[in-house]
């Protein structure tokens, strides 16, 4: 589960369809001076349920901001929205 974003545009097999939800994960961490995060922008149902993934990618924080993390969930999606110039909602 991921959290919600201000919904974005992305063209997905010839369609246009929304992404509302950032899920992300962390791939690596040296638990020194880097981890990388991969990350899919999800489409969100009538009911709230995740759907498909539009777009995935990964996201490294290195040096300066691996030091200044606190660890938390919750400022690593922030990383990684503003990394993509997401809004969380």
């Amino acid at each position: 589960m991921g959290v919600q974003i201000q919904p974005l545009s992305i063209w997905a097999n010839g369609e246009s369809k929304s992404a509302s939800e950032l899920d992300a994960r962390i791939i690596f961490d040296d638990l020194a001076t880097s981890a990388t995060f991969y990350y899919e922008l999800k489409e969100v149902d009538e009911e709230g349920n995740s759907g498909a993934a539009l777009s995935v990618g990964n996201v490294a924080m290195d040096s300066e901001d691996y030091s200044s993390w606190d660890g938390s969930n919750s400022a690593a999606y922030s990383y990684v929205a503003d990394k993509l110039n997401l809004t969380l909602a």
